[in-house]
């Protein structure tokens, strides 16, 4: 095991880590929970960046800490399939001769590997003087059955790149006297999306690939499907049907499944992040009723999926994701559909078009402290700046 370990950390051998290129709003949330002791869980999509903020705090920490108090694992990696965390840890440990009370960071990657890993973690926090921070890719995380970190975590979902962080990741610098270009750029990260490697490489194989991955074995695989080309089926229709309201009857006629089987499919793509969905406001009985809109994970995989032909749709998506952590919901009343209503505030994306008929008489009428229509790059460009996602 040792040698795994060494490769896992090079730095304890004097090689920096791999630090890739910064996301700074991320970066400044995980330093600034360092001191305390909550366990702190990074989640989202599948190489969405987690892996390269792990090791960038690492990188950070390396500046006043010994490289032996910080251990990083990927606890998917070949070789480790047969120990537990205690193992893992334990051999860290021994190998660098470090006692318990001696204070250590550690850095446990796709945690969800290891299917008693709240158990462990617990553990850990209860009797270790230990800082954990931990990824997966998998929802799953979240759904503590028996309770073992209540109280104990911090959670961070990572998102892909917000259209700031693209222009970073491209290289783009637009001066304040060329701001119209930034329209052309814009379009360019609708088509693309914000998966850090494809921004960076461009490779259409990439973004195919990861699609295979997730749906082969995060789905697939991990819930024993026997129909793998249904479930292909299945997220090529949602990511058809992104931005619209879907109700579990229309999809189970689409696809000819029942009811139940929509329901727990759905579930396994929101588990995995390549899905969010989001409920009617309202009263209880009006959201059961009623059907869930749905939104991509990342407009990229969209796009490979359907082609870049529905610009509303992504652009509606772009929205939906930097508002998402307001948990937001949509008006519908009398056929008539408003997109968002979070914090108060009343939505409508309009992507190059303008409110009419009824409509516009919802959109009035409805009671919100503020309203907003964004139809074009702009709009959206000035209401992130006013939408803070931490």
């Amino acid at each position: 095991m040792n040698e795994i370990l060494y490769k896992l950390n090079p730095w304890w051998e004097k090689d920096p880590p791999e630090t890739g290129i910064s996301r700074p709003n991320y970066l400044k949330r995980l330093i600034d929970l360092l001191p305390s002791p909550e366990i702190v869980l990074l989640t989202g999509l599948r190489r969405v960046g987690k892996t390269t903020l792990l090791k960038q705090i690492i990188s950070h920490l390396l500046e006043n800490t010994a490289p032996e108090r910080l251990f990083y694992v990927s606890l998917d990696a070949y070789g480790l399939e047969k120990y537990s965390i205690h193992d893992i840890v334990t051999q860290y440990r021994t190998t660098h001769r470090l006692e318990r009370k001696g204070k250590c960071t550690l850095f446990l990657d796709e945690v969800a590997a290891k299917s008693d890993f709240q158990r462990e973690l617990k553990d850990f926090y209860d009797h270790e003087h230990l800082k954990i921070i931990a990824s997966a890719s998998s929802a799953s995380v979240l759904r503590d059955k028996k309770a073992y970190l209540t109280g104990r975590t911090r959670t961070i979902e990572v998102l892909p790149l917000d259209f700031d962080e693209y222009l970073k990741f491209k290289k783009i610098e637009v001066k304040p006297s060329d701001h119209y270009l930034l329209g052309s750029h814009f379009t360019e990260y609708m088509e693309t999306g914000g998966l850090p490697e494809y921004v960076l490489n461009g490779d259409i194989t990439y973004l195919s690939e990861l699609i295979d991955n997730i749906l082969y074995k995060d789905i697939v695989a991990l819930h024993n499907i026997k129909d793998a080309p249904l479930v292909r089926d299945f997220f090529r229709l949602l990511m058809e049907r992104a931005g619209k309201m879907l109700t579990l009857n229309k999809i189970s006629k689409i696809l000819g499944i029942s009811v139940d089987t929509v329901r727990r499919y759905l579930a396994y793509f929101e588990e995995t992040y390549l899905i969010y969905t989001i409920e009617r406001c309202g009263k209880l009985n009006e959201r059961l009723r009623s059907g869930k809109k749905i939104y991509a994970g990342d407009v990229g995989l969209k796009n490979l999926i359907t082609g870049f032909r529905d610009k509303g749709a992504v652009f509606e998506n772009l929205v939906f994701l930097r508002i998402k952590d307001r948990r937001p919901c949509f008006v519908y009343q009398d056929g008539q559909e408003i997109d968002f209503l979070f914090d108060g505030q009343l939505m409508e994306v309009k992507f190059g078009q303008s409110l009419k008929g009824k409509q516009a008489d919802l959109f009035a009428k409805f009671p919100a402290k503020k309203k907003l229509v964004v139809s074009d790059w702009e709009d959206f460009l000035a209401f992130a700046q006013n939408i803070r996602t931490f």
